[in-house]
């Protein structure tokens, strides 16, 4: 049986221009005929997730991999097409984006367990743990927005994992918090696959949707490119990010191989490496970032463990 059936579905965004050129036209709201373009997020995506499978998504920004999990959990309806689902969904999409900056972790968690679905007796007895996982026990009484980013997204994820879901969808949540904690959601996530969860997974880390996915879907541009088996998927992805790397790119992956070489003693992988690319020349990181990034890395601590 299938936890998730998506149908011909298609989603378009209309981008609407009112632009009035003088102050005599926005005082008098002069009519002048709108003009309006279309962005198609996703274009005729039909595809099939069984009972307990874990189907990884992957493609380079902007290739509407967000856009079809805000579809899947129903925070978003598509344009066109159907979509069926068999189980309680849960989201770990934007963590915390329902928060309140004023409000101390226990209240967050009350509020948080109301929109999630949980009664008030079920939210009473799991605070203790919430406060426990997300290792906030000694904060319980302060105002959030107090809390750095690592605490703010720990206490997020921790409430979010209280409810028992049948089908859950992550994007990139396996990079929350620190490194001690990232290792302790993922096993809770080898955890909850084990128990025969359905779970949907968007990453750029293609050795852990390999290693994880039964399945992965390749988004490119709004249409499904490929979905099948992980490796054969996988590869496809990597000759097609491989040519669209330019020649005015090419001191950008220069400084990027330069970094992994020494500090990882390895070249990075193309999808990262492309994503790297993307991101600097959209301004969305510096090149200076990626040593960092580097360091807070699982692969490089289990490198330098002291």
């Amino acid at each position: 049986m299938n936890a998730i059936e998506l149908t011909n579905v298609s989603k378009i965004y209309k981008i609407r221009s009112d632009k009035r050129d003088s102050i005599y036209e926005h005082m008098s709201k002069i009519n002048k005929r709108r003009s309006s373009k279309e962005i198609v997020a996703l274009d005729d995506i039909s595809l099939s997730v069984k009972m307990g499978e874990m189907v990884g998504i992957i493609g380079h920004n902007g290739s509407g991999k967000t856009t079809l999990l805000k579809i899947i959990t129903q925070i978003t309806s598509p344009t066109k097409g159907k979509i069926l689902i068999n189980g309680r969904v849960i989201p770990f999409l934007q963590l915390g984006s329902g928060f309140q900056g004023e409000f101390n972790a226990i209240d967050n968690i009350r509020m948080h367990g109301v929109i999630l679905g949980l009664k008030k007796k079920e939210i009473e007895s799991k605070i203790e743990e919430v406060l426990r996982y997300s290792e906030l026990e000694r904060f319980a009484y302060i105002p959030v927005k107090h809390y750095s980013t690592g605490m703010f997204v720990r206490l997020a994820f921790a409430t979010a994992i209280q409810v028992e879901p049948d089908i859950l969808v992550l994007d990139e949540v396996l990079a929350v918090g620190d490194l001690s904690f990232q290792k302790k959601s993922y096993q809770t996530f080898l955890s909850l696959r084990g128990n025969g969860k359905t779970i949907v997974y968007v990453s750029h880390n293609l050795s852990e949707v390999e290693k994880l996915c039964d399945k992965v879907a390749l988004l490119n541009d709004g249409r499904l490119e490929a979905f099948g088996e992980s490796k054969e998927v996988i590869s496809k992805y990597k000759d097609i990010i491989e040519s669209s790397i330019n020649d005015k790119d090419i001191w950008i992956v220069e400084k990027i191989t330069e970094f992994y070489k020494t500090m990882l003693g390895r070249e990075p992988d193309k999808a990262g490496l492309v994503d790297f690319v993307l991101k600097i020349k959209s301004g969305k990181l510096a090149i200076e970032d990626v040593p960092e990034i580097i360091k807070n890395s699982q692969e490089y601590s289990e490198k330098t463990p002291f």
